[in-house]
């Protein structure tokens, strides 16, 4: 995101909007793990977006600009993301599913893929004003060696890639499709304060 030398002007790019779209994830994947979940600082640029083995997942919206997001999770990842999520909401671990491609796996990956889209939208929103809205994300778990191509309605699309890392050192993929826009701002506006919904139910319980 970058400001004039007058700060009269805030100019927001695809980039910016990819920028925020993979911290929201990050945030959201951390917390809901109670572990650490990190992100390349490389981004891939690519020609099509895909859902790939084993678990793929993917999300459309829409609003002042549309984009599609997609998330392919290694079986690996997938269990031990739906793992670290069931243990931390307080799920004995001797009730969780044992296959990636059980329904509970593929559930609990939509609702946290949900969160995380929900996350982005306030911080879009949050940092530069701008507004989107969701659909529910689809999932599908894929045993075999092939790839299905997710395209959306989007003029001159912007093809993004990025891997991330759990705790554990297993890799899954963000796969993101952005117009081609930018936005500007036609005076000066301040952001709202951040508040931490964490923080805040601490503060409450210490009471």
């Amino acid at each position: 995101m970058n400001e004039n030398q007058t700060e009269a002007i805030t100019v927001v790019s695809p980039e910016d909007i990819f920028r925020i779209l993979t911290h929201s994830v990050q945030s959201v994947l951390t917390s809901a793990t109670n572990d650490a979940i990190t992100y390349s600082p490389m981004v891939q640029c690519i020609q099509k977006t895909c859902l790939k083995p084993d678990i793929g997942c993917f999300v459309l919206f829409s609003g002042d600009f549309t984009g599609l997001v997609l998330l392919n999770f290694s079986d690996e990842a997938a269990m031990e993301i739906y793992r670290k999520y069931m243990v931390s909401m307080g799920m004995p671990e001797e009730e969780l599913a044992t296959s990636y491609t059980a329904d509970e796996v593929a559930n609990s990956l939509g609702e946290l893929m949900n969160q995380c889209i929900g996350r982005f939208r306030g911080d879009l929103e949050r940092e530069t004003c701008i507004f989107v809205y969701q659909n529910q994300p689809k999932m599908l778990a894929i045993t075999e060696a092939v790839e299905i191509s997710v395209e959306a309605s989007i003029d001159k699309p912007q093809l993004r890639k990025i891997s991330f890392k759990t705790a554990d050192g297993n890799r899954f993929y963000m796969e993101v499709s952005l117009g081609n826009m930018n936005f500007y701002s036609l005076f000066p506006f301040q952001k709202p304060e951040e508040f931490d919904v964490d923080d805040i139910m601490a503060a409450r319980k210490d009471q």
